[in-house]
């Protein structure tokens, strides 16, 4: 069981985190197709960062960015290594999604990469319902990015 908690990015296991996961997409992606933000990206007002936490240690991160068309992105979603396949991203995601319903948003999105070290977070967010479509917002089509979206 996980206690998910809005995360003010202060606390230092949360730092590391989040320095893993950017340095994860760094080494696990090519060059110019990492759309990772980094802790300033994190800190804006339209974005809301959770964290998952079992007793005193971390295990999960994810975001959640207002876009202007009134939809959101699904950002940073990353597991602490000795927290996977436990249930701590469940938790992350199922925060986000319920508070993009609750904000009224009608669409959630997010891009992530191609390839075997990119399937465990495929198959969590296509079994919460997400579905692969085309390039949103910003984004461009590029080889190597997927683009995932869920209707609220």
């Amino acid at each position: 069981m996980f206690t998910v908690r809005e995360d003010d990015m202060t606390d230092p296991q949360t730092l590391q985190l989040l320095a893993l996961h950017l340095s994860g997409m760094h080494a696990d992606s090519p060059e110019g197709n990492v759309f990772a933000l980094d802790l300033s990206g994190l800190r804006v007002p339209e974005v809301t960062l959770w964290s998952a936490w079992s007793t005193d240690k971390i295990a999960s991160i994810g975001a959640l960015k207002m876009l202007p068309d009134g939809s959101g992105e699904v950002k940073s979603m990353r597991t602490h290594p000795d927290f996977i396949r436990k249930g701590a991203a469940t938790a992350i995601l199922e925060q986000v999604i319920s508070t993009a319903r609750a904000r009224g948003m009608r669409r959630l999105s997010l891009e992530t990469g191609s390839g075997e070290k990119f399937e465990p977070a495929l198959s969590l967010y296509r079994g919460k319902g997400f579905k692969n479509g085309e390039a949103f917002g910003s984004y461009q089509a590029n080889g190597f990015s997927q683009f995932l979206h869920l209707d609220l």
